[in-house]
């Protein structure tokens, strides 16, 4: 392995963890981040006080993060410190608010005070999906998907049918619960894997377990936490970091890849020496490469069932909330009405569902003493156009008068920090293909080796991670992506 090197585009998690296992097998690896920052999506933003989290804001299956350091020989603690939140988040609707306990007993006990005999099913539901996790996190996601021969696991094979994969997310919840509300709640977590939840397998209850079993936590100082441990495992194994390198062309010559450039910069590429890209799958294969050398056409591309994208907003208050817990949300209009306004008509929502995020509820690192720290999200369709600062402003008048009236708190005339963000800034940051946020959906027909390959078909040295190829979108899927591909090349280098 001495004396082999790995070009790495992209310091998202999936990039950050490639270059760690990479570097751990002995490889020289260079990561070019086109950003003055590691961090990707998950980039932190500093102003006038407060620090903003831009992308990711929930912490689950701690499992997974604890498990990504323990390979090499580290502890979560050694780089940041977890706290449990409870309630792990509220639910406002129309009627009422639902703060979430993170005792299950509690849990169980609120779940029966909404639908008589709910605890029960309640039980039954979380240990059918905790099969679900113990399997899917273990056996599948592990997977490089170059061949359905990988899954030819007894377990798996055995199991199929307890692992719900021909059953979608709505009939699975509605055959235990009958509450609108109850649904809603354990239908909330898949829209993070980016379809309605008639659209996505029912194996991935298993997000239900990571909610209400493994919890929901906070990594002190911020997601970015996660980052900056990453970031300096990274260091320690070797890993040269090369930021502000915004890529250009990955050069190929009789099918390898053997030049990456940058507008800076010209990194060469030898035999049997590899590049890894976790930036947007799309932008890497049909900006960086020529036609001949792309694995997958514009019609492909276009027909895939893209994660929705979001309208974010970064506030900074002049004042403390009262009645605010540190994750919320906001399911106080049409729950089905928003869902075909993002995946069926694609248009901009009539009256959204929103979540809102206040860190400085739990961290008082990031906003100024006495002042509030929140992150607002709308999920929108991917491929939206006229994204204006003028509507980006009408959105948030009209949700913060739904937070103000739910929440029993103006804040109107305290914001004293404000900045938008959208499907352009998407595309400028990230070179996000129709602007999305997410990534590509999980639904049945986009699952595993149905994703985009995580090797490329036509440039035998090039390789993919990230939330566009497998496992899939979310924070500790990509974690597992980077480990994934790195164990692939290992293998086959």
């Amino acid at each position: 392995m001495k004396g082999k090197s790995a070009v790495i585009i992209g310091s998202g998690f999936s990039g950050l963890s490639a270059a760690c296992f990479m570097a751990k097998a002995g490889w020289k690896v260079t990561l070019l981040e086109k950003h003055s920052q590691a961090g990707g999506r998950a980039r932190q933003l500093k102003e006038n006080g407060f620090t903003f989290d831009m992308g990711p804001s929930w912490y689950w299956m701690p499992d997974v993060f604890e498990r990504f350091f323990n390979q090499f020989g580290k502890k979560v603690s050694d780089y940041y410190t977890l706290e449990r939140l409870n309630p792990s988040y509220t639910v406002f609707w129309e009627d009422t608010e639902m703060p979430i306990p993170a005792d299950f007993n509690e849990l169980k006990s609120l779940f029966e005070s909404v639908e008589k005999g709910s605890a029960e099913q309640l039980e039954k539901f979380v240990k059918e999906a905790a099969y679900k996790y113990n399997v899917g996190i273990n056996k599948l996601v592990h997977k490089p998907s170059q061949s359905i021969t990988e899954f030819l696991d007894w377990e798996v094979i055995t199991g199929v049918l307890k692992l719900d994969v021909f059953t979608n997310m709505k009939k699975h919840v509605a055959k235990y619960f009958k509450n609108p509300k109850l649904q809603q709640l354990l239908e909330f977590p898949v829209l993070f894997l980016g379809a309605l939840p008639q659209q996505i397998p029912a194996l991935y209850s298993l997000m239900n377990y990571a909610d209400l079993v493994g919890g929901t936590w906070y990594p002190q100082n911020g997601m970015y936490s996660i980052v900056d441990g990453m970031y300096k495992l990274a260091v320690e194994l070797g890993v040269e970091f090369r930021f502000d390198e915004d890529l250009q062309e990955i050069v190929v010559d009789n099918g390898k890849a053997v030049q990456v450039k940058t507008q800076h910069s010209t990194f060469n590429i030898q035999n049997n020496e590899v590049v890894i890209s976790s930036a947007d799958y799309h932008f890497t294969e049909t900006k960086l490469l020529q036609p001949q050398y792309q694995s997958y056409n514009k019609k492909y591309w276009n027909s895939r069932v893209m994660a929705p994208s979001c309208l974010l907003y970064y506030i900074g208050l002049n004042k403390k909330l009262q009645n605010i817990t540190h994750h919320s949300l906001f399911f106080d209009t049409d729950f089905g009405v928003h869902g075909k306004e993002i995946y069926k008509t694609k248009e901009f929502p009539s009256n959204p569902l929103f979540y809102v995020c206040t860190p400085s509820v739990t961290d008082e690192t990031v906003a100024p003493k006495g002042f509030e720290n929140l992150f607002f999200l709308i999920p929108i369709a991917s491929g939206l156009e006229n994204d204006t600062e003028e509507l980006r402003k009408k959105y948030f008048d009209i949700i913060v008068k739904r937070f103000e009236d739910r929440v029993g708190e103006q804040i109107t005339d305290n914001v004293i920090y404000y900045k938008s963000y959208a499907t352009s800034n998407f595309i400028d940051d990230y070179n996000s293909f129709k602007g999305n946020a997410y990534g590509l959906a999980n639904t049945l027909l986009q699952t595993s080796i149905l994703k985009p390959n995580c090797r490329s078909k036509k440039v035998s040295n090039l390789f993919y991670t990230g939330q566009l190829t497998v496992p899939g979108p979310g924070v500790p899927p990509s974690l597992i992506s980077g480990e994934v591909v790195a164990n692939l090349i290992n293998k086959l280098f």
